[in-house]
């Protein structure tokens, strides 16, 4: 027997349990239930809560879901934070209320963070460092960071995971997935939001994150990409010292992009280096198709030689060109107000459900979008806010059940934060007005010739893969054919389930039936004096009445258990 697997389901019925403890405090023991979780809860506390409404009462749903992801910790708190930038999988009160958490815990111990680093590098912290302060510079759900000096004496940052976390968040992902699948089995109405892609998607994220090689990649990739442009700095990644667990960069000394008072009394250009800011997202996006996805004014500092330096690169992302094509049509089909490119556009970025008419959903897209463009148009440019417009699309696509690809939501937070610094540091400058080269550029490129040749080219190799591919499926077509194994799978929608509920109740119908059988059989045994008898009491019927009574307590505490009373 695998020891490992036993300890791993002791700690998941654990953390289940802890999981389940927690909504259920927070007011979600309805949904437990629903979800068929109920045999967790022990019955004191379900006794002792039956009937009772949450004491969070005064609270919305979304606040108190918000608190219990805080007190569940890491995990949680990180899926909050995703689904924070995903308004069209939870609606945007959720998302706002999420965006609420935060990601800063306490640290860990100096102690756990040299032995860390002796253990992923293979030297005592004396022969790495000439100097490491062990008071950390920020403490984070999955890392900290240290300052330290290299014994060349090179000032660096040192980002070291938290021990254990790994572990905890694979664990936290397992029991998500099995919520997920339950959420969806028996609340069908959920499917609309997709928990198991919701759980996929975090999956990818969090391992992503938890792997600081490749958030050490990601620094090296800006850094090559902007090489050739003197007013960007990214921080120099010591590679030598970076491992999964622990990374190591270039110390940056400058001061945040939002500290207007410093900048303004050493003399900077606000304007120019705001300027700079926005065309270098631009650039990532519309030019390199690689983007750092979180600009908040913390990553991004002024050096002395007024370089724009950015750094932490844990959230990125990468687009194709038909994806940028498709943002700049999008972006230009705004400025121009064009109503049915935008509708294009934002149909091919969308996922549509099976179940809608396209030309129904394009009238109707077409006439809300109208409701909330044509007002804006009457904006001055630089009063329009990119923020207000994209919120207004979303409200939208939720009400006509789009959902978008990631990429596309992280770009429009990228640009709703920058569209914040610009506001704030320069009021009156407009994001629209200097995103406009970029989408004509992206634009232009449709009309050269390469455009096409690529295009054609690249339909002509899938087009190659799948006549190749048809062989193989007819071969095993074929093969299932003559051994008699092509089946058809059917499944009606919710009936298992409704049969599973029929049977239960059926059972317990049957069996009150029974005690209550035997409870008049032992009444009449009573009545009747059968024999033999203690006390004038009939054995039979008291033997009987004792067993009735103890099956009747035991039905009792499965249906108070099941929560249906």
């Amino acid at each position: 027997m695998d020891v490992f697997k036993i300890k791993k389901t002791y700690l998941s019925a654990r953390r289940l349990q802890e999981i389940i403890n927690v909504f259920i405090k927070h007011g979600f023991g309805q949904i437990i239930d629903q979800i068929h979780l109920g045999r967790f809860i022990p019955l004191k506390r379900r006794i002792r809560s039956f009937g009772r409404m949450p004491s969070l009462k005064i609270l919305t749903v979304s606040e108190r879901l918000r608190m219990a992801f805080e007190e569940l910790g890491p995990t949680f708190i990180k899926l909050g934070q995703l689904l924070s930038s995903r308004p069209d999988l939870v609606t945007p009160e959720y998302a706002r209320e999420f965006k609420k958490l935060q990601d800063q815990v306490p640290p860990f111990s100096v102690e756990e963070v040299y032995e860390t680093i002796q253990k992923e590098l293979k030297n005592p912290v004396n022969r790495v460092f000439r100097a490491f302060n062990p008071e950390p510079l920020g403490s984070a759900s999955i890392a900290q960071v240290h300052e330290a000096e290299l014994m060349d004496s090179t000032a660096v940052i040192v980002k070291v995971r938290r021990p254990r976390i790994k572990d905890q968040i694979m664990l936290d992902i397992t029991i998500l997935r099995m919520l997920a699948k339950l959420i969806e089995r028996y609340l069908p109405e959920s499917r609309l939001f997709n928990p198991a892609g919701i759980v996929e998607e975090f999956s990818k994220s969090i391992t992503k994150e938890l792997d600081f090689r490749k958030e050490a990649r990601n620094a090296i990739i800006f850094k090559e990409n902007f090489k050739n442009d003197e007013r960007v700095y990214i921080p120099y990644v010591f590679k030598e010292f970076t491992t999964e667990k622990i990374l190591i960069m270039e110390r940056v000394k400058g001061i945040r992009i939002d500290d207007v008072k410093t900048l303004t009394a050493r003399g900077f250009d606000i304007e120019g280096l705001v300027n700079t800011v926005i065309d270098m997202y631009f650039k990532q996006i519309f030019d390199h198709g690689f983007f750092h996805g979180d600009p908040h004014p913390g990553n991004i500092l002024i050096t002395e030689n007024a370089r724009v330096a950015l750094v932490d690169f844990g959230i990125t992302e990468r687009i194709d060109e038909e994806f940028k094509n498709s943002y700049a049509n999008v972006a230009m089909a705004i400025i121009n107000q064009d109503i049915e490119q935008l509708i294009r556009e934002y149909l091919k970025l969308g996922i549509i459900p099976e179940d809608v008419e396209i030309e129904k959903l394009r009238k109707e897209l077409k006439e809300d979008i109208e409701d909330v463009l044509f007002p804006i148009y009457s904006y001055r440019i630089e009063e329009i806010k990119i923020s207000e417009l994209l919120d207004s699309i979303m409200r939208i696509a939720l009400k006509h059940r789009l959902r978008f690809l990631p990429e596309l939501l992280l770009i429009d937070k990228v640009l709703i934060m920058l569209e914040g610094l610009a506001r704030e540091l320069c009021p009156g400058k407009s994001i629209i007005e200097l995103i406009k080269p970029y989408v004509k550029r992206i634009i232009s490129r449709k009309y050269h010739p390469d455009f096409y040749i690529n295009r054609i080219l690249k339909s002509l190799r899938e087009l190659k893969d799948d006549i190749e591919n048809v062989p193989l499926q007819v071969k095993t077509l074929i093969k299932k054919a003559v051994k008699d194994d092509i089946t058809v799978k059917m499944f009606h929608v919710n009936l298992p389930e409704f049969l599973k509920d029929i049977d239960r109740a059926s059972n317990k119908i049957s069996f009150s039936l029974i005690v209550s059988a035997m409870i008049l059989s032992s009444a009449i045994m009573h009545a009747t004096q059968v024999k033999p008898l203690i006390y004038g009491i009939s054995i039979f019927g008291l033997v009987t009445g004792i067993v009735a009574f103890f099956l009747g307590i035991w039905l009792i505490i499965s249906i108070i258990r099941s929560g249906k009373l």
